[in-house]
């Protein structure tokens, strides 16, 4: 199941959604449901979540939850 970011507006704009898959999370843009999605180990989502969190990889908010 995709989940929208939390911090996405109600006018579809810039956003990304987020699934837990099977041994892989799926991160894809939320206006573009039939397109491509980017799969990445859990591992390397949990890592990269971790530094946006720490500042070290630039984001407008840093507070996104890893999966569960």
């Amino acid at each position: 199941m995709w989940k929208r970011s939390s911090y996405s507006d109600s006018q579809g704009g810039s956003c990304v959604e987020m699934a837990n898959l099977a041994s892989r999370v799926g991160i894809r843009d939320a206006k573009s449901k039939r397109g491509p999605a980017l799969l990445v180990t859990a591992t390397a989502w949990t890592a990269f979540v971790g530094l946006v969190q720490s500042g070290q990889v630039g984001c407008d908010r840093g507070d996104i939850d890893s999966p569960k």
